[in-house]
């Protein structure tokens, strides 16, 4: 059967556009990931990540006409992230066991399933106790995310190479912030707020049907790694040979045996894969390195959660935008921190193949360090064009830091324990992020001089009059809470480049104990 001309001349932009998709786009990123199937698996991750944060930045993204419709504040706002944070930071710890003893891949399609589900209910909420509701539901199913994610990028990948690949993983969180402020943000302005979450609900089925169709479930400790070149991701229990593979090393196991590290002998006695929740919990804490990455961690993610639900209100406020134009100025200031996370874990692998042990969580605290230093300048300066490049280099050092450091957390600990781990970090980050948008809340409205109730005085006064009252004190909140984001800093700095060496040593150690 033949095509008419018509048909032909039709068929014509569209076989040039694929043609354009593989060369440009697919291409390229196949061989910045080393290989299709390598690629495969990184997207899947990045878009489970994605998903939970455009939904947090969505409550941010939408928080004043939220405002408007609901008659509340930024205290109010604040709660409706903590709701599904708080639950996240009591039911994370017995996922991340779970994790640890059943089918990964299975886990995570139940729960955006669930996760689907429960984000219908927040668009379809009438009242402010009934949104609120909705993400104490979300939280629960969206803590299986952080553990299930981190152990999977583990047997996925090489030691060597986790920086970067944590980047690209991590890659994907930024980009669902960048959804969720452009994209629901626009689609509130747009539509309604409402949409804005509808939108995300679809998105999270359609990823599980492709999770569960396309991911096959690994085996663990690394004997489903994925070689440089492999066309197709291994099964459990299955290798795959590439078309071009060089025997490698892992690069932290030759520079511990070039400088004769010793291990803790007092960590050595337990067994990682039959151990007990509360005794894994209780090892992962005596990791020196383990628990200072930890603190530091949160303490990071405290103060993106309380920037990440204001950022839009304060933009509005402080520099007179509307609500499409202050999500894409978020937007374009969030590519900062993508440059960020794809620049620092190159950037620690990168030292750790030269000899530099420490060169992970030296590369984290120097983006923590640098973040506060942008902050200050930008939060100081009254002029957005002037106050935007500080902000930029600010987002590189938010998102820069955290790849190296979650790839230093698995370096110190062994692979039987990475879902438990996972699980403790995630507790006491959810911790700090719940406490992070009240707490930013409670301070700006201390700060403006008024209790911040919201309400029927603030909907008569139309859109710009919230906007403008809203951001009153924000910047003097985001100044006082540079201090904790100087401490993981600092924190990193002085304690782990002293302690990492020992705890790659002991995990090391621990892992061929294991196995023999």
């Amino acid at each position: 059967m033949t095509l008419s001309n018509s048909d032909a001349r039709a068929a014509a932009p569209a076989g040039r556009l694929r043609r354009w998709l593989r060369q440009d786009i697919e291409r390229p990123l196949e061989e910045m990931a080393g290989g299709p199937a390598r690629l495969k698996v990184i997207v899947l991750l990045a878009c489970v990540l994605s998903l939970d944060a455009a939904d947090k930045a969505t409550v941010g993204a939408v928080a004043t006409p939220i405002k408007a419709a609901l008659h509340i504040g930024n205290l109010q706002v604040g709660w409706l992230v903590t709701a599904s944070t708080a639950v996240a930071a009591v039911v994370t710890l017995p996922f991340g066991a779970l994790v640890d003893r059943v089918r990964r891949v299975r886990l995570l399609t139940i729960a955006l399933v669930l996760w689907s589900a429960s984000m219908l209910a927040s668009g379809l909420a009438a009242s402010y106790p009934m949104l609120l509701i909705s993400r104490l539901a979300l939280g629960a199913v969206a803590s299986v995310a952080s553990p299930a994610v981190t152990s999977l990028t583990g047997d996925f990948f090489r030691p060597g190479e986790r920086g970067r690949i944590f980047g690209y993983v991590l890659a994907g969180e930024l980009l669902g912030v960048a959804f969720g402020f452009l994209i629901s943000g626009n689609v509130a302005a747009w539509l309604s707020w409402r949409a804005s979450f509808f939108a995300l609900a679809v998105l999270g089925l359609v990823l599980a049907v492709v999770l569960w169709r396309c991911l096959p479930e690994p085996s663990r400790g690394g004997q489903s790694r994925i070689p440089v070149g492999a066309r197709r991701v291994p099964a459990e229990g299955e290798s795959v040979r590439a078309r071009a593979q060089t025997p490698r090393s892992s690069s932290l196991r030759r520079v511990i045996r070039w400088r004769g590290v010793r291990p803790r002998h007092a960590l050595m006695s337990m067994n990682p894969a039959s151990a007990s929740l509360w005794r894994a919990v209780r090892y992962v804490l005596a990791v020196p390195t383990c628990r200072t990455l930890i603190l530091a961690s949160a303490l990071g993610y405290f103060y993106f959660t309380g920037l990440r639900t204001f950022a839009i209100v304060f933009m509005r406020g402080r520099f007179d935008l509307n609500q499409s134009a202050a999500s894409t100025l978020a937007v374009v200031i969030g590519l900062g921190a993508i440059a960020g996370v794809l620049l620092a874990g190159r950037l620690g692998d990168w030292l750790i193949d030269r000899g530099h042990l420490t060169g992970r969580v030296q590369v984290a605290a120097a983006a923590y360090l640098l973040a506060t230093a942008a902050f200050l300048p930008g939060l100081l300066i009254g002029t957005l064009w002037l106050a935007g490049p500080f902000f930029f280099l600010a987002a590189a050092g938010i998102g820069g830091a955290n790849p190296a450091a979650d790839a230093a957390r698995l370096d110190v600990v062994p692979s039987a324990l990475w879902g438990r781990a996972e699980g403790v970090r995630a507790t006491f980050r959810f911790a700090l992020e719940a406490a992070a948008p009240p707490l930013f809340g409670y301070v700006s409205a201390r700060f403006a001089g008024h209790a911040d109730t919201g309400g029927a005085a603030g909907a008569a006064t139309g859109g710009a009059a919230i906007a403008r009252m809203g951001a009153a004190g924000l910047d003097h909140t985001f100044l006082v809470m540079l201090v904790p984001l100087a401490l993981a800093g600092v924190l990193l700095l002085a304690r782990t480049t002293r302690t990492y060496a020992r705890d790659v040593a002991t995990a090391l150690a621990a892992e061929q104990r294991t196995r023999h």
